[in-house]
């Protein structure tokens, strides 16, 4: 694993062992390939952030700010250690259950990304249906920001009436989903 480009291109980074599914070079490579010029200056949040590899190369490539998000105490310390090593000093590292954080948390972030874990089978939490009928994520997301998810290729795209999704795209086992807020009606 390691930071693709940017001021810290090419830095290897630690991943967490069992807690983390990181998201591939090349779909990470894709993703910032679509956002291009949205990187540079954005605030960004990092939700179930794993060892930070989407935050850190928002970083690497320009983003003003990211605050990574993961409730396991691995994950946390894993992502406080790439952030030294690759030398990125504007990222913060909260251990908190996302969706406890998102009823908390009182900052407007320009770009959200999302990669839970997976929802494979019946029972297992479906976490990206869960972020987008939270009346919390919207009130995170700037007006003219995206929210950027990652599901299994097989699972249907999860809608809500709060969000628009503007593109999904699949890479091998996964889909990447680009959605933005849907406008409020008029009253």
């Amino acid at each position: 694993m390691r930071i693709i480009a940017g001021k810290a291109g090419r830095t290897a980074i630690k991943v967490p062992g069992a807690v983390a599914r990181p998201t591939t070079d090349f779909v990470r490579q894709a993703i910032f390939s679509i956002l291009a010029d949205s990187i540079d200056g954005a605030k960004v949040l990092d939700l179930f952030a794993g060892s930070g590899a989407i935050g850190l190369e928002a970083l690497s490539r320009g983003a003003a700010s990211c605050t990574f998000v993961d409730e396991h105490r691995q994950a946390t310390a894993v992502i406080s250690e790439n952030l030294k090593k690759a030398r990125l000093d504007n990222g913060n590292v909260v251990r908190a259950e996302v969706t406890s954080f998102l009823k908390r948390d009182t900052a407007l972030y320009d770009l959200i990304f999302a990669d839970p874990p997976y929802f494979k089978q019946y029972g297992d939490p479906d976490h990206v249906r869960t972020l987008l009928e939270s009346e919390h994520l919207p009130q995170r997301l700037s007006d003219d920001g995206w929210l950027i998810a990652e599901i299994s290729a097989s699972q249907p795209t999860p809608t809500s009436p709060a969000w628009t999704l503007l593109d999904r795209r699949e890479y091998g086992g996964c889909a990447i989903l680009l959605f933005s807020k849907s406008a409020s009606p008029s009253t």
